[in-house]
């Protein structure tokens, strides 16, 4: 039977060409030893929470450390365990990876490519070196016509040696990448790789996000565990970096409950649960908030960017009105190589689908409802707002004349109509929510608007009382009377120049030369 060939070039492929962001190696590298570390406390070579990875830089020698205290392997299968390409031992659906590819991605980022690995009861260190610069070359000499076989590449850089140590009882695994390309300069960014790691890696939530223990409780109901590791970047601990304030394009919002929904498919067999956060849903949260959109994750480690879910929203701006995370529960749901989403199967089919009709239903009501109803409010703000300051230029002598008094309470007569109409609107919006008992929108909607009806007598009750003095139709004084040097024909004269200015431009305009008038005068 004829052998067949594959060429260099494929190497590029399952290297440079196999992703766009230099930061998956820390994805793919922590994947790894989070199955060994779950494989050591299968064997007792770890009791509870002692598995940890520790990731190292050298900024001098341009070198990323990656550390686990797991297993390591055994020498007798170093070589043919890191030297072979996709034929690893992993099993699909109970390993992270199983393809046995993503050890190769450091090669596209480095001079040098170093795997360290000690097994438990062994005498010697098992040491694979790589010469990523020079299989860039080969791979380059391959394009140009000097052809290569992907083999005879893999055995021009590879260099396995075995040290003795007399530290028998050690186990662990170390990769190393060596002189970082400087174009690849950030991942040696202490700051930017700690970001990626808190949304991207397997970490617990930061103790400050109070909602954690319900997100907890809510896995262990569904009898479902988030693989969680210690992962130290520079000697500092990971974690998922949620919590309960952020902005948006509207102001400060915050999470102040959470929401969990369970998908299924049609044979009601559990694809995936999730939570959200329930906020005011102000509007669309901004862009600077690494929080935002909902994170979709397997075996706790992120798939895709934050935007992976995304096109399942009819709007792509529903997207960015939640912050939540979707964990895929299936076995089905298998992450692609680079993994960027799932393979397309029939169970990721289901998911899509199911998934877009809770989008598209829900969460499209939760958000759209959420920005009417704050918007409703506000009109009633607004209103108060207008009223309030009515009285209090009317208290102050601050109108021209009658027409220009007249104009104001026009204005505020307005905004209290538009104020009873957001005030029926909220209410309706109130007993539809009340009386849907089997919507999951509804029972959010139900605590958007208790949570503002809250916070609105919670400020009334620490504002100051209003007024019980009686509305008069015209004010008092009028606003030359401050100008007491003048006689009472030239005042006459200069309040009409000020209706001629209250009519010729709008308030604000208005309002500014009139100022500059007055304080010109005094």
């Amino acid at each position: 039977m004829e052998e067949y060939v594959f060429g260099a070039n494929i190497l590029e492929n399952l290297t440079t060409g196999m992703y766009q962001d230099s930061r998956v190696i820390y994805r793919e590298y922590i994947q790894n030893a989070c199955d060994q570390i779950d494989k050591a406390y299968d064997m007792g070579l770890l009791r509870d929470e002692e598995g940890c990875i520790d990731i190292w830089f050298d900024a001098e020698n341009r070198t990323v450390s990656i550390v686990d205290n797991a297993t390591g392997i055994p020498s007798v299968d170093f070589e043919r365990t890191l030297a072979n390409i996709a034929n690893s031992d992993k099993r699909l659906g109970e390993d992270k990876g199983f393809r046995g590819i993503g050890r190769l991605c450091g090669l596209a980022y480095c001079k040098e490519l170093i795997f360290t690995s000690k097994a438990a009861g062994e005498d010697v260190i098992s040491i694979m070196h790589c010469d990523a610069a020079k299989m860039r070359e080969l791979i380059i000499a391959n394009e140009r016509g000097e052809k290569h076989t992907a083999s005879e590449v893999l055995h021009s850089i590879y260099k396995f040696e075995y040290p003795h140590t007399d530290n028998i009882d050690a186990h662990s695994f170390k990769v190393e990448l060596v002189g970082i390309n400087e174009e690849n300069t950030d991942l040696l960014d202490f700051a930017q790789i700690k970001e990626y790691l808190s949304f991207v890696a397997p970490v617990p939530y930061q103790n400050t996000f109070i909602f954690r223990s319900e997100i907890y409780k809510y896995a262990e109901e569904l009898n479902y565990h988030i693989d969680e590791y210690t992962i130290r970047l520079e000697g500092e601990q990971i974690f998922k970096k949620y919590k309960t304030n952020f902005k948006t394009s509207k102001g400060d919002d915050e999470v102040f409950n959470l929401a969990f929904k369970k998908i299924y498919d049609s044979h009601q067999n559990l694809l995936a649960w999730l939570w959200i956060g329930v906020s005011h849903f102000k509007a669309v949260i901004s862009k600077d908030c690494q929080m935002r959109g909902l994170r979709l994750r397997k075996e706790n480690i992120q798939i895709g960017d934050d935007d992976a879910l995304q096109k399942l929203f009819k709007e792509d701006r529903g997207h960015h009105y939640f912050i939540g995370e979707v964990f895929a529960v299936s076995k089905n749901l298998i992450p692609n190589s680079q993994r960027d989403y799932f393979n397309e199967n029939p169970t990721r089919l289901e998911f899509e689908r199911e998934l877009r009709r809770y989008f598209n239903r829900e969460l499209y009501k939760i958000y759209y409802e959420g920005s009417a109803i704050n918007s409703a409010y506000s009109k009633i703000d607004s209103s108060e707002k207008k009223e309030t300051e009515l009285q209090e230029k009317k208290r102050r002598g601050d109108f021209v004349n009658d027409s220009h008094y007249e104009s104001a309470l026009a204005d505020v007569e307005r905004a209290k109509e538009s104020a009873r109409k957001a005030a029926d609107d909220i209410e309706k919006k109130k007993q539809k929510a009340a009386s849907d008992l089997e919507s999951d929108s509804a029972a959010v909607i139900s605590q958007v608007i208790s949570r503002l009806e809250k916070e609105r007598k919670q400020r009334e009750s620490t504002s100051h009382p209003k007024s019980s003095e009686k509305k008069k139709k015209s004010p008092e004084s009028r606003r030359v009377d401050k100008l007491s040097s003048y006689s009472r024909n030239e005042k006459k004269l200069i309040s009409k120049i000020f209706g001629i200015i209250l009519t010729a431009t709008d308030d604000k305009t208005a309002e500014m030369i009139i100022k500059k008038i007055e304080d010109g005068l005094q």
